[in-house]
């Protein structure tokens, strides 16, 4: 296992240098999360945060019939990029401050647990997006060439 997790780890910062750098560079985030994200979500860095939460499935989408209003559900998307990002909100909540914080808001407020992970999952993802937008903003790369084309 180990040395299955070392040819992930090569592979991911061989072929997504400086985004994986930048992934990992948040609490939360290991190499398997960033391994997945940067497999299953190439768009990340070049869409808005709002159509990135809505191709994973953590955007809410609002119910209505005629007058009727249903509660929003988040539902659709990529599962697998759900799943591990899942994973990388709990351990947030844990150990990145700003996550925490929040995380802990929504409790404080009542909410449901899953309720306030999902919230932590998109807002771990809106940061991780911002960041990689930034970073490619900065640094003039051949996937900056690409994403601006």
């Amino acid at each position: 296992i180990g040395e299955s997790d070392k040819q992930i780890d090569d592979h991911t910062h061989t072929h997504f240098d400086g985004k994986a750098q930048v992934a990992e560079q948040i609490k939360g985030i290991g190499s398997i999360t960033t391994a997945t994200l940067m497999a299953m979500l190439p768009e990340l860095g070049r869409l808005s945060h709002k159509r990135i939460a809505g191709l994973i499935g953590i955007a809410p989408h609002p119910r209505e019939s005629g007058e009727t209003k249903f509660k929003s559900r988040c539902f659709g998307g990529r599962s697998a990029v759900r799943k591990a990002l899942y994973m990388a909100a709990v351990a947030a909540a844990r150990f990145e401050p700003l996550i925490r914080d929040f995380y802990q808001r929504l409790l404080s407020e009542g909410k449901p647990y899953k309720v306030a992970v999902t919230a932590c999952m998109r807002k771990l993802l809106t940061i991780l997006n911002a960041r990689i937008r930034d970073y490619f903003a900065e640094n003039d790369t051949a996937e900056n060439d690409i994403r601006t084309a």
